[in-house]
This record gives C-alpha cells, sequence and structure tokens, in this order.
C-alpha cells in the first residue's frame, strides 16, 4: 500500500480579490469533493488578515494527486487573477509525473516553488471511533 501524500500551498491573496477568493475556494471545494472520491481530505485556510490562503489536501497515493491534477487544471487557472502563489510543499513520494503537473500550476499561478520533502520517521493512525453515542 501506497504512503499517503501530504500537499499544502500558499498563495498571496491580490488586492481587492478576497471575496472573489473566498468564492472561487468554495466552488474547486465542491467540485473536488464531487469528481474526487479517493481525495482524503481537502481544506482551504486565510490567516488572520486575509491576506495569505493556504491549501491543505491528503491524497491516499500520487495516483490521486495526478488525477487532481488532470481533472482540476481548469478549475487552477480561475485562480490566477485572484493569488499569486508562493510555494507548493508535498510530503511524501509523488511520482515524477506528479511532480512535472504541480511545476506547471505554479508556474501558471505565479511562479512558486515546489519542494518535495521525505518521509524519514513516523507513523499515522486510524481514526479512533466516534464514542459519543
Amino acid at each position: 500500500m501506497a504512503d499517503p501524500l501530504y500537499y499544502v500551498d500558499r498563495s498571496d491573496v491580490r488586492e481587492g480579490r478576497l471575496a472573489d477568493v473566498r468564492a472561487a475556494m468554495r466552488d474547486l471545494a465542491d467540485f473536488v469533493r464531487d469528481h474526487e472520491p479517493r481525495l482524503i481530505a481537502y481544506h482551504f485556510y486565510l490567516d488572520e488578515p486575509a491576506s495569505t490562503m493556504t491549501l491543505v489536501a491528503v491524497h491516499p497515493d500520487s495516483a490521486s494527486l495526478e488525477l487532481h491534477m488532470d481533472i482540476g487544471g481548469e478549475k487552477f487557472r480561475g485562480f490566477a487573477e485572484l493569488i499569486r502563489m508562493r510555494s507548493i510543499d508535498v510530503y511524501g513520494r509523488p511520482s515524477e509525473a506528479a511532480v512535472e503537473r504541480l511545476r506547471v500550476k505554479a508556474e501558471m499561478l505565479g511562479g512558486a516553488t515546489v519542494t518535495v520533502h521525505s518521509a524519514q520517521a513516523g507513523f499515522s493512525r486510524p481514526q479512533p471511533p466516534d464514542r459519543a453515542t
């Protein structure tokens, strides 16, 4: 079984575009929820002054990340006038094809850096059952 990939990107919100960014985040999150059932988690965040947008995603494997890049491309382009992407960090082992797609996305959205971080130690536990019943 492949290890999951943890994806984090950070972008500057362009001046005067916050409302558009919020709408685009909701639209993309809904699209991903409806079209990518294997994706484990997909969350957008804004910092306190609402000047930095961060996306955190958890993919079960590199194939999931590649699919995301393939079907989300048109949606990503819609962010080009709303943000300037600063960085993409991937934690885990993405395929070379996935990394190349990330580089294209990073360039399209502002020339961000793409950094892959390899796991050195650690573990994950399954989510415990809800005991509120």
